[in-house]
């Protein structure tokens, strides 16, 4: 079957374009071991994805004139740097259809929380594009595109769990409990790249399998680094602990605990040292991404 053909300039009339609040999911990594390192620099992992009902909220309204713009969003993120735009710059110009956008962001997500809020971003931009702008791009082809933009992406384009590994581009879809889950993130934003480049991250974890992961014979390699980096990441974790297994999602910031009841996770919230920013969330195995997928 060939694809649609995309909009044209002088037919951008969508249902769906302007009013749709697309989601972009948070997501936690249920553990993350670094298994090595590649010569050109990028290092091997080991993870398991599972989303978030816990979304930033994307608005697009298409342009006849190329131009791919960020209206409104946060202002801690440039608007020419944010992942949104050069993810609808880049299918613009892969699809050739010459079509723009103006984009709004709804910011909720932590930023720097190690939540992949700027990849889910990317993601929810190609996939909601190539539906407005016509282009019938398979998902397979989406989730090539969204690995230019940053190795998480393509998790949240096949918007299913997945276990990964390579650089994070290797996926297998995976089913998982999905229990309520209280985050938590100090008020700091953590440098992925500066937590990779670090001399003290241990790149030679060995290979585990399901088994181990079911068993929670894992762990983040990530944390001690982020720790010495930021100590108020080690407090939250230390904090946490008392009232559960504690992971740090990531990077970090952001850091996360599994209840059994939203009403267990409510009363640990409470107890949140005010100058931490906390949510209660719970863990899904399919995006809401691809629930507004469904009923487009």
């Amino acid at each position: 079957m060939g694809r649609a053909a995309p909009h044209t300039r002088d037919s951008l009339t969508h249902p769906f374009a302007v009013d749709t609040a697309w989601p972009a999911p948070a997501k936690l990594n249920l553990f993350l071991h670094v298994t090595g390192r590649r010569r050109d620099g990028y290092h091997e992992l080991q993870t398991v994805f599972q989303f978030l009902d816990y979304c930033d909220l994307l608005y697009f309204v298409p342009r006849g004139d190329g131009v791919c713009r960020r209206v409104e969003g946060p202002d801690e993120i440039p608007a020419d740097r944010d992942l949104v735009v050069r993810a609808a710059r880049l299918l613009s110009e892969v699809s050739g259809a010459g079509l723009g956008a103006d984009i709004r962001v709804d910011k909720r997500i932590p930023i720097g929380g190690g939540l992949g809020g700027g990849s889910s971003n990317a993601a929810t931009t190609l996939v909601a594009l190539n539906r407005i702008w016509n282009l019938g791009l398979p998902f397979d082809e989406i989730a090539e595109l969204g690995l230019r933009l940053g190795a998480d992406v393509p998790v949240f384009v096949r918007a299913h769990a997945a276990w990964a590994e390579g650089v994070g581009e290797r996926l297998w879809p995976i089913d998982l409990p999905e229990p309520w889950y209280l985050v938590v993130t100090p008020p700091l934003s953590v440098s992925t790249a500066a937590v990779f480049a670090s001399p003290d991250l241990r790149r030679d974890t060995p290979l585990v399998d399901l088994q181990a992961f079911r068993s929670g014979v894992v762990g983040n390699d990530c944390e001690p680094v982020t720790r010495a980096l930021h100590p108020e990441v080690g407090e939250v974790l230390d904090w946490l602990a008392g009232h559960g297994i504690a992971r740090m999602s990531g990077t970090g910031a952001s850091c996360f605990i599994a209840c059994d009841t939203i009403k267990q996770a409510e009363a640990i919230r409470h107890e949140v040292p005010a100058q931490w920013q906390a949510f209660i969330a719970r863990g899904l195995n399919r995006s809401p991404l691809a629930d507004i997928m469904r009923g487009l």
